[in-house]
């Protein structure tokens, strides 16, 4: 029987494998992750530095290729994809948080988050990129630049821009590293807000158990394979 696209996991992996290099210089990077995340779940990847988090977030997001296995992101075969469809795979489905913020320097905040719908021909971009950033409690600096604004606030546009598409799946890696303690809570309380108005599925790669612990899901990576694997009772 075929499941109902509304009741599919928002990601399916499944032996999901990562080598870089060849021959002797060979590196499993990810040895066989399983992996199912529902629709809507917030979930926290844990471990140590050279565990394999970043790698799978790039494979799940399509940056990057995984060597073997299967992998349904949104309803797409990731792992069928080359690198060109995965690029066109990810717009519309997937929205990226990155400790480094990202932004596009000579653009205002209004045009950063509105670059993406423009990209994808998205009809009133402009306005919604205006209300996107005055939920995320920027209507007041639209047309700043990022280097006049605040880590927090240059944290708050990129929010604005991975979730203005409205995508089913959103990840963020590392979302409060470049910031202090205070804006770092501030800021996950945007992203978890602005998560619940949308219903996207939250992917958060953290060393902060405190973060961690706010997730519905806590998956911990060793050696590029998944450790423990706790959900909330």
């Amino acid at each position: 029987m075929t499941t109902p696209p509304e009741n599919r996991p928002a990601i399916e992996a499944r032996d999901l494998r990562l080598t870089l290099g060849e021959g002797p210089a060979a590196v499993e990077i990810l040895r066989g992750i399983n992996l199912t995340v529902r629709a809507g779940e917030t979930l926290a990847l844990l471990g140590p530095s050279g565990s394999g988090k970043s790698s799978l977030m790039s494979v799940l997001t399509g940056l990057e290729r995984a060597t073997s296995g299967a992998l349904s992101v949104a309803g797409a075969d990731f792992a069928q994809m080359n690198e060109d469809a995965l690029a066109l795979a990810r717009r519309g489905r997937i929205g990226i948080v990155l400790q480094a913020f990202h932004l596009l320097p000579t653009m205002t905040a209004q045009e950063n988050v509105a670059t993406p719908l423009e990209l994808a021909g998205e009809d009133n971009a402009w306005d919604r990129a205006a209300a996107e950033l005055e939920a995320v409690g920027l209507g007041h600096r639209l047309t700043h630049y990022p280097a006049q604004l605040s880590g927090g606030e240059q944290q708050r546009v990129a929010i604005a821009r991975a979730i203005v598409a409205r995508p089913p799946l959103l990840f963020a890696d590392e979302p409060t590293g470049n910031l202090d303690a205070s804006t770092g809570t501030s800021i996950v309380d945007v992203l978890f807000d602005r998560r619940k108005e949308t219903g996207a599925t939250l992917i958060i790669i953290t060393h902060d158990k405190s973060l961690a612990d706010m997730c519905d899901r806590v998956v911990t990576l060793a050696d590029g394979l998944i450790a423990s694997d706790t959900a909330k009772p």
